[in-house]
């Protein structure tokens, strides 16, 4: 019988999040829109005002971060409701709202930059000297005059803020698309059972072990994509577009150039990913193989890939037992952080379960005046534990830089962004590891670190490289049509995966399906986190208390200092490719116990 997909209304109200810690009522956030717009306002009226004098400077940095503190929870709010039910109308009503009065704030704004760009060194000193209220904003300020030659006039800025509002475009149609109009037919199993197919589901049902059911779930699933594949093509398309026109205007050599820079991260990083990567094929060229061996197919397809290496060994994880299981896993972080992770666990910071229109996948959010929320579409998998402790790595990662930041510096930038996600995940496998020596257990186990290589390490590192050819392609002139996507992608597959897989069509159309890359060069940060989750897991478990006092001084930093640097604080370098070779290094360890343990 095929198990039904909940209304939003039909859940328990304790397994949802609190939206009510931000506003009581949707009409309590509609109250708040004329105090924001008046900021916005107040804001503007600022221009032509701050190289006059220090305290026309200060004021504006301070209304600056007014703003901020009142727009999060607003802008936070407004997506929460939308995405926990992409279909609602009024929801999509109030995220429109809200994107609107962020792109007049964006507008009203645009002359800062400029301005504070032509107060000249020895002014700038002197206002140092007069108004000791600067000095927070000296790093804020010192970031916008190294950008000095990507800025354009106060005329042009205010061209390029108004449009942003264009450049939302692709990702907005996109996200409706795949999470609100595209449906698939149900997935029939080797009894012949029908089972909904949903962006939900289809992971889940990869990970099975009927393969009749994987076959039925992958070709229904790409069969839909394929159906809608040049109008995917279209909006990526006009996103790599937009990226491109951002980047001419502001005079960056490319996309991936004006993307790296905002975050001070140098584009050799991405490039030295890919090639440290590629270095490595031939590991999992050998994990396909073993793959193969092990699931005792003649064929290995891309439907085989998320399946089981380890007969039996799918152990269903009630969402109470997660918990658990994440309270014993991170206990090596102390009991500061345990406390924080049971507060987030008592007090709903998650959304927990599927329901009929919610958006896919997880997310963590962070809200300086509140508390993080957390999105989850958890299905009683192991790897749900995962996702759990991943998303709540985030989570706390956003907790404790607003505990111990400004709300100037509060905000970490994305390059580290998925460090203390994935650090979580490593202290979570290596716990279950060390508690396990049986050997199928153990095997199941490893079968599931080994896959996490592979989707973190070398999956969003070939993303990356997806990512870079289509802004590439874009940059020289050449339309993204669905048939060029297709190839690319397809060779790409074949590249990565080596030869023990069959290359199959379907997969070349699983890039209309990653919305991430509507996320401006974000996916590498997974495969560099990863990297450096893996060197800091080792650390703390090593090292102990020394390793965890750098690691939550790492947490707690926001982005008070560039991100190679706050991680070089915790003890990892991310400008050398150490860190990656040594987790693939890793990764080939981990495939020489795999088949010592599979042995007849």
């Amino acid at each position: 019988m095929a198990k039904t997909i909940p209304a939003r209304s039909e859940l328990d109200t304790q397994f949802t999040w609190a939206t009510t810690d931000l506003y009581p009522t949707d009409e309590a956030w509609e109250a708040e829109m004329p105090r924001i717009q008046e900021l916005v306002d107040t804001l503007k009226a600022c221009q032509g005002t701050l190289g006059q004098s220090a305290q026309n400077l200060l004021r504006f940095l301070q209304l600056e971060d007014q703003f901020n503190l009142k727009a999060e929870p607003f802008a936070c709010y407004a997506m929460y409701k939308k995405d926990q039910d992409t279909r609602d109308p009024k929801a999509q009503q109030m995220s429109g709202q809200m994107m609107n009065l962020l792109l007049q704030s964006e507008e009203a704004t645009a002359f800062s930059t400029p301005e504070i760009l032509e107060i000249s060194d020895d002014t700038l000193d002197r206002f140092y000297q007069e108004e000791p209220g600067l000095e927070h904003y000296r790093l804020t300020l010192t970031r916008i005059r190294r950008q000095k030659e990507h800025t354009l006039s106060q005329s042009e800025e205010g061209l390029l803020a108004s449009a942003g509002k264009l450049g939302q475009s692709p990702s907005d149609i996109y996200t409706f698309l795949h999470n609100a109009d595209i449906t698939f037919p149900d997935a029939v199993d080797q009894e012949g059972n029908r089972h909904p197919l949903t962006h939900g589901t289809f992971i889940p049902m990869m990970q099975g072990t009927d393969r009749v059911l994987r076959e039925s779930a992958f070709k229904a699933y790409y069969g839909e994509f394929e159906h809608f594949q040049n109008t995917f093509a279209s909006t990526l398309d006009a996103q790599m577009k937009q990226l491109q026109f951002f980047a001419n205007a502001r005079h960056y050599p490319s996309a991936l150039a004006a993307a790296l820079d905002k975050n001070e991260v140098a584009v050799d990083i991405y490039h030295n990913l890919i090639a440290a990567v590629r270095e490595s094929f031939p590991s999992m060229h050998r994990y396909m193989r073993l793959r193969k061996q092990l699931l005792g197919v003649d064929e290995l397809h891309y439907y085989d890939i998320y399946a089981p290496m380890v007969p039996d060994q799918q152990e269903v994880v009630p969402f109470e037992k997660a918990k658990e299981m994440a309270v014993e896993a991170l206990a090596p972080l102390g009991e500061d952080y345990l406390s924080m992770l049971k507060e987030g666990f008592s007090n709903r910071w998650i959304d927990v379960y599927q329901n009929v229109g919610k958006r896919s996948g997880a997310y963590s959010s962070g809200v300086y005046s509140c508390h993080p929320f957390v999105m989850l579409n958890y299905a009683d998998t192991l790897e749900d534990v995962f996702t759990l402790v991943h998303e709540m790595g985030h989570a706390l990662h956003s907790y404790l830089s607003a505990k111990n930041q400004s709300v100037t510096y509060a905000d970490y930038v994305i390059f580290v962004a998925e460090v203390a996600s994935t650090c979580n995940e490593s202290l979570l496998m290596q716990h279950l590891l060390k508690k396990t020596t049986e050997k199928k257990a153990r095997a199941a186990l490893i079968n599931y670190f080994l896959e996490q290589f592979r989707t973190t390490l070398y999956r969003q590192t070939m993303f990356a490289e997806f990512e870079l050819w289509c802004s590439q392609q874009v940059q020289q002139g050449m339309p993204l049509t669905a048939q060029a996507l297709n190839q690319k992608y397809g060779q790409l597959n074949q590249e990565y995966y080596g030869d023990a897989i069959v290359p199959d069509p379907e997969i070349s159309l699983e890039w209309a399906r990653i919305p991430h890359f509507y996320r401006n060069f974000y996916v590498y940060q997974y495969a560099t986190g990863f990297s450096a989750a893996i060197a800091l897991s080792q650390r703390i478990l090593k090292e102990g208390a020394p390793a965890v006092k750098d690691y939550l001084g790492f947490l707690s930093g926001g982005c008070s200092a560039d991100p190679v640097s706050l991680l070089k604080g915790a003890g990892v370098d991310m400008s050398s490719p150490a860190p990656v070779r040594d987790a693939l290094q890793l990764f080939d360890q981990l495939i020489d116990e795999m088949e010592k343990l599979t042995k007849e």
